[in-house]
């Protein structure tokens, strides 16, 4: 709401937020789809570790089935819990959403991919073509209980094929 705000009495601003998965896909989440549903000129760039990082590794709306968390010690459980949300794949549907692609930080062809990524939305909210995301996705070794390296590839090999990589919208390439 206040990005929007900004925006739309400074026009010429590039505005961004950068949110997590326990900001943007719960509690933000009216204010996330409504903002694409506008077409709002913003860029929200969305940070996914599948768990709630800052606040003491609580279950995230975007934390994998079976995995653990303070809040889910036995992994989470889609019958109690549900899935996992799909943001990008949600909010790509939204006809005034300009760009949404999901990258991610596990190596260095992924971080240059996702540098593209990010610069392309902010490229075109400049543009004033409408909302632009890029969800990120990243590691949480302290609260995943890994190292550095073990977070790298439990990323790779957990949350790639769950939250898969791509773009899911470019509005320069609607025919």
């Amino acid at each position: 709401a206040v990005a929007t705000g900004i925006k739309r009495v400074k026009p010429e601003s590039a505005v961004f937020t950068y949110q997590g998965d326990g900001d943007l896909a719960s509690i933000g989440t009216a204010e996330i789809v409504h903002a694409a549903m506008r077409g709002e000129k913003i860029t929200t760039i969305f940070v996914n570790n599948a768990i709630y990082g800052m606040t003491g590794g609580q279950m995230a709306p975007t934390t994998l089935v079976g995995q653990k968390a303070t809040t889910a010690p036995y992994g989470r459980d889609e019958n109690h819990a549900g899935m996992p949300i799909r943001i990008s794949e949600m909010l790509a549907t939204m006809s005034k959403a300009a760009f949404i692609e999901r990258v991610s930080v596990h190596d260095v062809k992924h971080i240059i991919q996702a540098k593209k990524a990010i610069k392309k939305a902010f490229q075109l909210q400049m543009e004033g073509k409408g909302f632009t995301l890029v969800e990120v996705l990243s590691t949480c070794p302290t609260n995943w209980g890994k190292t550095p390296i073990e977070a790298l590839k439990w990323l790779q090999e957990n949350m790639i094929p769950y939250y898969p990589l791509g773009n899911f919208k470019n509005i320069e390439e609607v025919k």
